[in-house]
């Protein structure tokens, strides 16, 4: 039943002989011997893909939450023994917030559980969960995917900034307006986005845009440290250049949509492993980013703010 729960959700038989450490030949085998025992064919075989057959497709609906309380319980049997273990798989933006505040968090948690093996891979979004066989991913965008798990941690306070040097050259915006004659770096695909800019009662929503755009936060500010325009970022992203004065924040006073900062996982039935790294970074991440305000060159304190946790099941 395992097994085949474990093709079944990867679609694919070496994906789920690597991810249990067995060789597909063997993999296939048992599969093929359980489908020979009910008498159904579960999985429709190509050389190019696999795909569920109906009989496949409600027998996975009725047993993977059964497979996956078994898993669990398992898990919690072994964290009463020795304390929660095994390989924790996660997923993370190359952002550079991250590089900064969730690695220490990391740093933390990894000195606490001497039996978990922490391994992080910076990958942009979108991330594939179960193909990838991560445990969870640290995500800024909330994921389309219906049947993923989602929980908010905080929410990080963005702003616009410029260097000085194109600041003086061009003048500082006095008022959202000012925007638009401004040149914009866009940390996406495109000549021209619409921001809103709210202040109080007051919502704006401006047309900018400008010679350059990219696929990246971190080339974005890059780009603004040398003066080709202004750009949004999130603050604690620009901390170092705030207070080298490499940027300024323009329009302290308006405020941006802030960013939030999900963990996302596949199912609500967690291994000790993942459940303990979630209750610990949840806490530790909030404060974290919620403490990294502190300089007031940065035109705002309010920096990330801690969101309210559901209990886990």
């Amino acid at each position: 039943m395992a097994l085949f729960v474990e093709v079944a959700r990867r679609k694919s038989f070496s994906q789920a002989a690597a991810a249990l450490g067995m060789p597909i030949s063997s993999l296939s085998r048992r599969i093929t011997m359980f489908e020979s025992t009910v008498g159904l064919r579960l999985l429709d075989r190509t050389t190019r893909k696999l795909a569920l057959t109906s009989y496949g497709e409600a027998y996975l609906a009725q047993v993977s939450r059964l497979v996956d309380e078994a898993q669990r319980t398992f898990d919690d049997m072994m964290a009463v023994a020795k304390g929660p273990s095994g390989f924790l798989k996660i997923a993370a933006p190359p952002d550079f917030w991250v590089l900064r505040h969730l690695s220490g968090v990391i740093t933390e948690f990894s000195a606490l559980h001497e039996h978990i093996h922490v391994h992080v891979d910076l990958k942009p979004a979108p991330v594939d969960l179960v193909g990838d066989n991560y445990d969870l991913a640290v995500a800024i965008e909330e994921p389309r995917e219906t049947s993923l798990i989602v929980r908010k941690v905080a929410e990080v306070e963005n702003g616009i900034f410029g260097s000085p040097a194109y600041l003086a050259e061009r003048g500082a915006p006095m008022t959202p307006y000012d925007l638009e004659k401004h040149q914009v770096i866009l940390p996406m695909q495109g000549t021209s986005a619409t921001w809103t800019l709210n202040r109080g009662g007051e919502s704006v929503a401006i047309t900018v845009g400008g010679p350059l755009s990219c696929n990246s936060l971190s080339l974005a500010r890059r780009f603004a440290v040398a003066g080709q325009g202004l750009t949004r970022a999130n603050v604690i992203n620009v901390d170092n250049d705030l207070s080298t004065a490499r940027l300024q924040r323009v329009l302290p006073d308006w405020n941006l949509p802030s960013t939030p900062v999900y963990f996302v996982t596949t199912s609500r039935l967690l291994p000790a492993k993942a459940r303990s790294f979630i209750d610990f970074a949840t806490k530790r991440l909030a404060a974290v980013l919620a403490n990294a305000s502190g300089d007031p060159r940065r035109g705002s304190g309010r920096i990330a703010r801690p969101v309210e946790r559901a209990a886990l099941p």
